[in-house]
């Protein structure tokens, strides 16, 4: 799998500065219905970008605590030094954290790199109080679409990129997991990312960067064969095209 060291955290960070992503912790923090005063957790928080946003949406009166084992994005979102939030070395599956302490938590693009949901769930539903809402947004990679000169290079280049994480199509199985960890499904939508036209300002390109440095020596693929891949997409200009789909679940404890 990915291993997130401070290159890797640096370039994260800066993808979710894109407008794709700023948009979709718009839509996380709507979907996810935050009043002033409560407590969050959010976990595998990354830069600290969605925490520190949330921060400001529950005020002074409420708290954003958020997880994450990499310690260098941990260092990112401690150093944006925004109020009431916390940041704690951990995973998903053992947060540390009593019983029933927040009233809502996240996991945005966490699980899929989780191999025992069932526990993960557990652990979320274990520190949420009763009536406590859990949000998880993750990518079903099935969805990609990529306008490429040669598709079968670009299916080989995807197969190699869906080792990069546990399950590449989690949001087919997390209905049935949410309900059988307790929780009541409440909201579920889809979040699409289209970038038509190349632009550096935007997810996709970011992806590509991601890509190139990890499918060289999987699935056959060199270095030279990703590197013409790469080349293939950025030089299209108007004609580029990109989308895919990610998916919102909110369960209610």
């Amino acid at each position: 799998m990915l291993q997130f060291d401070e290159e890797a955290s640096r370039r994260v960070e800066a993808t979710y500065t894109t407008p794709d992503v700023v948009e979709q912790r718009r839509q996380v923090i709507a979907a996810l219905g935050l009043r002033p005063g409560e407590r969050v957790l959010d976990i595998g928080s990354g830069p600290g970008l969605l925490a520190a946003e949330m921060a400001e949406v529950v005020g002074p009166e409420g708290a954003v605590d958020g997880v994450d084992p990499s310690e260098s994005m941990l260092a990112m979102a401690r150093a944006r030094g925004v109020p009431g939030t916390e940041f704690h070395a951990a995973d998903a599956l053992a947060l540390p954290f009593g019983d029933g302490g927040f009233d809502a938590a996240v996991a945005t693009q966490v699980y899929e790199y989780v191999d025992d949901m069932p526990a993960a769930l557990a652990e979320a539903h274990r520190v949420l109080r009763p009536g406590g809402r859990l949000l998880v947004l993750d990518t079903d990679w099935g969805s990609i679409v990529w306008r490429s000169s040669d598709d079968e290079r670009m299916r080989r280049v995807l197969r190699a990129w869906d080792e990069h994480l546990v399950d590449p199509h989690l949001p087919r199985r997390l209905t049935a997991l949410l309900r059988g960890a307790g929780f009541r499904i409440a909201r579920r939508e889809a979040i699409p990312l289209l970038n038509a036209g190349y632009d550096e300002r935007t997810y996709s390109h970011y992806l590509i960067g991601f890509i190139r440095a990890f499918v060289p020596g999987r699935q056959g693929l060199t270095e030279h064969d990703v590197a013409a891949w790469a080349e293939d997409l950025v030089t299209q200009g108007e004609d580029y095209f990109f989308s895919l789909n990610r998916y919102v679940f909110v369960g209610e404890r």
